[in-house]
């Protein structure tokens, strides 16, 4: 069975100041705020999201800014690295732009890669790729503004069982270096890399600034979704039914090795309520939520562009 699954749709993580989120992903990091609305579960929280121009799947960051919440511990059972595709040769152009942030060259799979670590300890990475998508040019020259995600790494204790069920999601193995195993999605969206870092004797992470709360996958459609839904639940999987994130439709599971994946819905996209020229401009509620707006705008902390 193939599933279609096409990859990477968006990755959630968690942080502090909104101004702070919000100046360096659209400051130093030049990409545009596509949506600037609440969390579902907590109203008085925002819910940001970071993208291309139009905030197509595999380009989009989203983050739930808690003013005061602690940093995060690093460790297993979680996404550990988040990366970005930039185009080649503009590594060094980025070396500069990010001086302050002591960005760090590695490499793996035979590929450089800029690691930096974002306001909240974000553990972030640059990787030349040539993979035809547009970005988003708002601040950064469009030779070297990034194009969307690379790829994520997942940090384990064990890698097997969650190595199966990316396999079974449609991801090849690719290769290893290391303590990393590259799975990789044919025909994918651009985002569509995942690696696997065993740590067996690494201490669990601790929720917090700068976590990665859930990775999402993209499909087209809820047709798509309902077929990826049944075969994941047929492996004995607890799978949530769909739910209405207004920009698309979610569903959302476990993995053995603990991170939280999400399957979400290309459609209906960030233009559903607001015109593409003015995306993020404007704070949109989730309609159970509409009633609050005096309150959340009089309470929420401003964002100023």
């Amino acid at each position: 069975m193939t599933l279609p699954i096409h990859g990477l749709h968006h990755v959630t993580a968690l942080a502090g100041d909104p101004q702070v989120n919000n100046d360096f992903f659209t400051g130093a990091l030049g990409l545009r705020r596509v949506k600037k609305t609440v969390n579902f579960d907590a109203p008085d929280v925002y819910h940001l999201y970071y993208g291309d121009q139009a905030g197509s799947a595999g380009s989009v960051m989203t983050y739930f800014p808690f003013p005061h919440i602690a940093k995060g511990r690093r460790g297993t059972g979680e996404v550990g690295e988040t990366a970005f595709a930039v185009p080649p040769g503009s590594l060094g152009f980025w070396t500069e732009r990010l001086a302050a942030l002591s960005p760090v060259m590695a490499s793996s799979f035979g590929q450089d890669r800029l690691r930096f670590h974002g306001p909240d300890g974000d553990q972030l990475a640059l990787v030349e790729a040539d993979d035809g998508r547009a970005p988003w040019t708002g601040v950064v020259p469009g030779d070297h503004a990034l194009r969307g995600f690379h790829g994520a790494t997942l940090r384990l204790r064990d890698g097997g069982a969650t190595g199966e069920l990316l396999r079974f999601m449609g991801y090849e193995v690719e290769g290893t270096d290391g303590a990393l195993t590259r799975y990789r999605l044919p025909n994918g969206n651009g985002a569509d890399i995942l690696d696997i870092e065993v740590l067996p004797g690494a201490e669990g992470a601790r929720p917090g600034g700068g976590s990665v709360h859930h990775i999402a996958f993209s499909v087209p459609d809820r047709a798509a979704q309902d077929r990826v839904r049944k075969a994941i639940a047929d492996t004995g999987y607890q799978v949530t039914p769909p739910i209405d994130r207004d920009y698309f439709w979610a569903i959302y599971f476990r993995t053995p090795g603990g991170v939280l994946f999400e399957v979400a819905t290309d459609e209906p996209g960030f233009a559903r309520d607001e015109a593409s020229a003015h995306l993020g401009e404007g704070l949109k509620l989730p309609v159970q939520h509409e009633h609050l707006r005096p309150a959340l705008e009089r309470n929420l902390p401003p964002i100023v562009d």
